[in-house]
């Protein structure tokens, strides 16, 4: 008769944590495939709605003011509605950048974060051949820094749109409050503010994948796309640094309640009250005790 293994047994432990390790994986892996899903769709509507101010533009009656307001609401009502759409399953990120910065704030794994980078920039160049495979016209989504705007400008201006875009995902999704499931919303308008900010100067990329996938369809056509890698990285770097502070300050005591449902810890502006409360309370304090 075999002798019963004990709980303790190395190797039971041992094929315990490579059964946990298997499943983790496996996890990770239907989370990237998801992602890639989300980031095509994001990037097909952004990148149709680009290559539609394109295609519409031909006749030149529309103002320069125009087009990068179009560019601007497609762009981040896509993501609004894209990452509402896998909210509950991955986050929807659909940008290795802000991958990068849930990984340093501890919210997502190594393993997790080098999965969905590779599923995020696959789906761009996916997102990217689709949109030049079904509509007319050369491909209007690449990138490039604008006339007088230097590398070291684009770099920068790229890192703070980037970190601006990261620090919307940290505080209203990675945090958890009242306003988390409308997290979507924020990260939307926040990438819609960025883009009215940056389309002239650098097309507002702040998402590596984004300028990656064009890039690589059209062939590289600008030799200074490394831009739209430095500039966004850093861009994650500060977010997640200024994440950092505002976590050891603990910047909720600084306006408690503020996300509260609960109509008792709403503010009581009217004075009267007060007065005849404490009226109330003198009176009882002279007043003569019973016998």
């Amino acid at each position: 008769m075999m002798p019963l293994r004990s709980r303790s047994d190395p190797s039971t432990d041992h094929q315990t944590r490579n059964q946990s390790k298997a499943s983790t994986l496996v996890d990770d892996l239907e989370a990237a495939f998801i992602e890639f899903s989300g980031t095509v769709l994001f990037l097909l509507i952004a990148f149709g709605g680009a290559q539609g101010v394109s295609y519409a533009s031909q006749s030149g009656t529309e103002s320069p003011i125009q087009k990068n307001m179009y560019i601007a609401a497609v762009f981040g009502l896509s993501l609004l509605v894209s990452a509402w759409l896998f909210f509950r399953a991955t986050g929807g990120l659909f940008n290795p950048n802000v991958s990068v910065a849930l990984l340093l704030a501890g919210v997502i794994t190594p393993v997790r974060c080098v999965l969905y980078c590779i599923a995020q920039l696959i789906g761009g160049i996916a997102a990217a051949g689709l949109v030049l495979a079904l509509l007319p016209g050369p491909l209007a989504s690449n990138t490039a820094p604008g006339p007088q705007v230097n590398v070291a400008q684009a770099v920068f201006i790229e890192m703070f749109i980037t970190a601006a875009l990261c620090l919307s995902v940290l505080m209203l999704g990675a945090e958890k409050h009242q306003a988390t499931p409308f997290a979507p919303v924020g990260v939307g308008l926040t990438l819609f503010a960025c883009h009215l900010f940056a389309i002239p100067f650098t097309g507002a990329s702040m998402n590596t994948a984004r300028a990656f996938g064009p890039a690589v369809v059209t062939g590289f056509h600008d030799g200074r796309h490394w831009v739209y890698w430095v500039g966004p990285f850093l861009g994650s770097l500060l977010a997640t640094g200024f994440y950092t502070i505002l976590k050891y300050f603990r910047y909720w005591r600084f306006n408690p309640g503020a996300d509260s449902i609960h109509s008792p810890k709403s503010p009581d502006p009217s004075p009267s009250d007060s007065v005849d409360a404490d009226v109330e309370a003198g009176r009882r304090e002279k007043a003569p005790a019973r016998a």
